[in-house]
């Protein structure tokens, strides 16, 4: 059982063995990326469902909702933007990172994930502000 441990750990972080010339440490990139990716995309569900249960929450209230408008604008924008990021991700999932030609297009595929998050992030924020009062 401890055998098998070890030999996981060196699968996930492979490294030379003591005693080589040039000892140091290695890490599967595509195996990171991978891993990254798919707790991106769980999160990424999670928050479009919460999207959806307050898109109908705010549907179901109607328009007499002060905040109507400005929140199925927020939330469809925010859901649209998850859609585009899950796109994202499973594309930067498909490439291999350790062929430098494609190094650069996942880069900047990997930066726009980014940026999209922080604005999605940013758009929930305003959505929370704007959500319904436990009073009414």
């Amino acid at each position: 059982m401890e055998g098998e441990k070890q030999k996981s750990k060196e699968e996930d972080f492979p490294f030379n063995k003591p005693g080589d010339k040039e000892a140091h440490w290695h890490m599967d990139m595509n195996h990171y990326a991978t891993k990254k990716s798919a707790v991106q995309s769980m999160l990424d569900v999670a928050l479009l469902m919460a999207n959806s249960s307050q898109l109908k929450t705010v549907l179901y209230e109607g328009p007499e909702y002060r905040f109507y408008i400005p929140l199925i604008t927020l939330i469809t924008l925010s859901i649209t933007l998850q859609v585009i990021v899950g796109l994202l991700l499973i594309f930067i999932v498909k490439y291999n990172l350790n062929d430098m030609r494609k190094q650069p297009k996942l880069n900047m595929m990997n930066n726009v994930t980014t940026v999209l998050v922080f604005f999605i992030v940013l758009i929930n924020v305003f959505i929370t502000a704007l959500g319904f009062d436990s009073a009414r």
